[in-house]
């Protein structure tokens, strides 16, 4: 066997790498082009080409299509850019402007993997006859009997875990991730050692079509009817004050309301309890009111052979947060129900809860409703 899991030499193992043009993929792609395999590296234009070219430290932007080209011509493998701009909008830019006009809070990077690269991109991979596709994520593909499981990253501060919770069982089979066992200093040691352009490379930090965090101007760009009004409503019924659209506040928000003080006994703080998108209200109340131990999933993916009710897990409502003990009942149709062993606070629409038995990580879903 082969470091890949095949049953060949590595010359004979046709492995596609996904290169963002960050240090991650760079590294994934020399790595295994020195090993010996294969290697094509495919690197998707995920938006305006020109666009790309003003916002800089962002994946898949024009900077890092140049990389990723520099490091495959530099390592001599061959290297192909990909147009992906359409299914892109279709599948991640659409449904992020969505998902805030429906008052939820969404995450992008994992409809990213869930559709253009893990759907999509796989499917060009199988395409151009590769036995695999090899990224740079920091989590680790285990073995157990022969079946793949997907686990948490050696290094709990690096792990993705939470960003993949939808991969499913069949792209798992033909996925491989060779850095979740070490920590990001041994892949810039690695990085260094192969002088790539990308060594020294900061991290991406924001999401890859909102320059500067604004997430509210680009879903005002997309979705025109987003800048609606409305109140802003204590959970008591009063009216606190307006509003220009609900894309600017998620659940558990505390600072930048727009109310000001004056409104409760000893001015206590005021956080947003619930967006209501129909309505166009945003509503507050005290921290207790954000208290929630039910939470309410769909669109489900499971990486379990079964799944019945209250089985014991630990849950991550938010990708920097700690896993948590929860109860799980999984039902049809992608539905599924946690029981929280603590009530938590903050629980936002639109998020995923993804669930651990150790560091295997089971699957997922993305949050309905919390109560």
């Amino acid at each position: 066997m082969n470091s890949l899991g095949f049953d060949k030499a590595p010359k004979d193992t046709r492995v596609v790498v996904a290169m963002s043009g960050g240090v991650d993929s760079s590294v994934v792609a020399s790595l295994l082009h020195e090993e010996g395999y294969d290697v094509v590296g495919v690197t998707l234009q995920l938006y305006d080409h020109g666009l790309a070219l003003e916002k800089k430290g962002a994946c898949c932007a024009g900077q890092d299509i140049y990389d990723a080209q520099m490091v495959a011509q530099a390592r001599g493998f061959p290297h192909y850019v990909l147009n992906y701009e359409s299914k892109f909008s279709d599948a991640v830019m659409e449904d992020f402007a969505d998902s805030y006009l429906r008052g939820e809070t969404p995450i992008p990077c994992v409809r990213c993997n869930q559709t253009v690269k893990f759907r999509d991109l796989l499917a060009v991979a199988k395409d151009l006859n590769a036995d695999c596709m090899a990224t740079g994520h920091y989590i680790r593909r285990v073995l157990n009997n022969g079946k793949a499981e997907l686990h948490r990253a050696v290094d709990a501060g690096k792990d993705q875990s939470y960003f993949l919770f939808a991969t499913t069982q069949e792209q798992l089979d033909f996925l491989r991730f060779p850095l979740g066992g070490w920590g990001k200093d041994v892949t810039r040691d690695h990085a260094r050692r192969f002088g790539l352009i990308t060594a020294e490379k900061p991290d991406s930090q924001d999401i890859c079509f909102v320059p500067n965090g604004d997430y509210a101007k680009v879903v005002k760009r997309i979705r025109p009817e987003a800048q609606k009004p409305g109140d802003i409503v204590h959970i008591d019924g009063r009216v606190l004050g307006r509003h220009e659209g609900v894309v600017g506040f998620t659940v558990g928000q505390r600072k930048g309301i727009g109310i000001g003080g004056g409104h409760t006994e000893g001015n206590s703080p005021l956080y947003v309890v619930k967006v209501d998108a129909e309505k166009s209200q945003v509503v507050v109340g005290p921290r207790e009111a954000l208290a929630c131990a039910t939470v309410s999933l769909h669109q489900s993916n499971w990486l379990m052979e079964a799944a019945g009710n209250d089985m014991p897990v630990t849950v991550k409502l938010r990708s920097v947060s700690a896993p948590l003990p929860a109860r799980l009942s999984v039902g049809n149709e992608g539905v599924a129900t946690l029981t929280l062993e603590t009530p938590q606070y903050g629980i936002s629409p639109g998020q995923a809860a993804v669930c651990y038995a150790g560091d295997r990580v089971l699957g997922g879903g993305w949050i309905k409703a919390a109560a």
